[in-house]
């Protein structure tokens, strides 16, 4: 099984973290966009790199700074003289697999340049619409302690991605293993491609296609309607992030070669799905309350299904 493949390759660059690679290919999958959010130095653009050395596909890494102009993401027109008209020359953002490096580093309106891409799969440069190549998929990064010169990433924008993890400090055994490997840090091991579009496009349809009952469906609504009533919350889940918590949910059934989805598949990818979609009132965060605590009450709160019970 080619993904077997591509969870091993990436197991060598991932520390023993092996949820975390889960997590990244669950979005592979569903054909979404990971945001990575962490403290420097956790291997979070190693991990990135590696998938992309391991997948046939194109992939272009973005350091984001203030500096950096929509342009610089997206492309830009410009006259040639030789050919006396107006040329486009495409921007980084085409590409397979856009590694965004510090995406909260660079402005809100540089930010905003990859609303349309990572939503409806084009950019529009004056006037011109350009598709982008399929698959595409953005892994943006962010250091979620450092404020100097940062820019936090808007709500509508935050919506846009399929999931928001946190790839931790490795186990005890495999940090010492990376620390006494000579030049490990230095020079990650460098992955072979193990799988291509084709086979990440069939996989990504079946995966799609994984069963879940009516039930596991309501069960997932009643968590949704639940965080637009939480009275510690301003917003609750949108229908976009509802859709997209149910299409993670039977990626990671078929990840794990289940035969449907159920609701413990939904319950694992509650926080990492939802939480980042929320917005809390005032009141609750100065009592030290964050949306995980939140999603992870209505989680709690929510009756499982009957089916779910019988199956103990």
């Amino acid at each position: 099984m080619a993904l077997s493949d591509l969870s091993q390759a990436l197991s060598k660059v991932a520390w023993g973290r092996q949820a975390v690679v889960e997590r990244l290919l669950v979005v592979l999958l569903a054909e979404g966009h990971l945001l990575i959010d962490d403290v420097p130095g956790v291997g979070k653009t190693t991990l990135v790199r590696g998938l992309a050395q391991s997948l046939d596909l194109t992939h272009r890494r973005l350091q984001f700074t203030p500096d950096v102009l929509p342009s610089d993401v997206t492309g830009f027109t410009y006259y040639d003289a030789k050919l006396q008209s107006f040329q486009f020359r495409p921007g980084p953002v085409f590409c397979n697999l856009l590694l965004a490096d510090e995406i909260n580093r660079t402005s809100p309106k540089t930010q905003s340049s990859l609303l349309e891409a990572m939503e409806e799969r084009q950019v529009t440069v004056d006037g011109q619409v350009y598709a982008l190549p399929r698959p595409f998929m953005v892994v943006a990064t962010q250091n979620p302690i450092e404020y100097e010169g940062t820019f936090a990433l808007p709500e509508a924008q935050l919506d846009r991605f399929l999931l928001r993890i946190r790839v931790g400090y490795p186990a005890v055994e495999d940090e010492r293993a990376a620390m006494q490997a000579p030049g490990e840090l230095q020079r990650p091991p460098s992955l072979g491609a193990v799988m291509g579009a084709d086979a990440l496009a069939e996989a990504a349809a079946e995966s799609a296609e994984v069963p879940i009952s009516d039930q596991v469906v309501s069960y997932a609504q009643a968590v949704v309607a639940a965080t637009r009533q939480h009275p510690s919350l301003r917003l609750g889940v949108s229908p976009r992030g509802a859709i997209a918590w149910i299409r993670a949910s039977r990626a990671l059934a078929y990840l794990r070669q289940a035969a449907f989805v159920t609701p413990d598949h939904l319950r694992d990818l509650a926080v990492e799905a939802l939480a980042h979609r929320l917005l809390l009132r005032p009141e609750p965060i100065a009592q030290g309350l964050t949306a995980a605590d939140v999603v992870a009450q209505v989680v709690n709160a929510v009756p499982l299904p009957g089916a779910a019970r019988r199956l103990g």
